[in-house]
């Protein structure tokens, strides 16, 4: 995926989730005012992804890309295209809530701190680093992975990317 990072506009919240479960890295603050955005994205040296023409037109070195769709799955598909993103992508490795990454974590350190079902289940658990989210496999992440398969389908070498 190389060194692209990003950072979403308040009309792109679900975009910058999805793109985080790819393994992208996509800072998103619904409350960041456009000026603000701008500014965040020169100085850490982001990509601003945007729905608001507006800031698309406005002058400076800040790399824009309007996000043309109203429907994440084809959000998503344009942001990859457009950065050629699909060979890079490693599912599953940022928190959803803070963009962090993720490290794996040993059973033991989790047990109180998941449900005791999902402790007797599953062997594999992965943390925050940051906010300390857990994170495991389930059908939720099941789920994700099918979606993940239908929005990138056709792109060329992602069968690797969504394990």
């Amino acid at each position: 995926m190389g060194d692209k990072r990003f950072i979403a506009d308040i009309m792109l919240g679900k975009l910058a989730k999805w793109l985080r479960v790819l393994g992208v890295d996509v800072v998103y603050n619904p409350h960041l005012p456009a000026h603000h955005l701008l500014r965040y994205a020169e100085q850490e040296d982001r990509i601003l992804l945007t729905r608001d023409h507006r800031i698309v037109q406005r002058r400076g070195a800040v790399h824009r890309l309007l996000i043309e769709s109203d429907y994440y799955h084809e959000q998503v598909r344009q942001v990859v295209e457009a950065f050629g993103l699909a060979r890079g992508l490693q599912a599953f490795t940022r928190c959803l809530r803070c963009n962090s990454s993720l490290c794996n974590v040993a059973k033991q350190a989790v047990m109180g701190k998941v449900p005791a079902y999902v402790y007797a289940i599953h062997t594999e658990f992965k943390r925050c680093v940051v906010c300390d989210q857990i994170y495991w496999g389930g059908t939720h992440r099941d789920n994700m992975r099918r979606q993940l398969r239908v929005i990138l389908g056709e792109l060329p070498s992602t069968s690797r990317a969504v394990p």
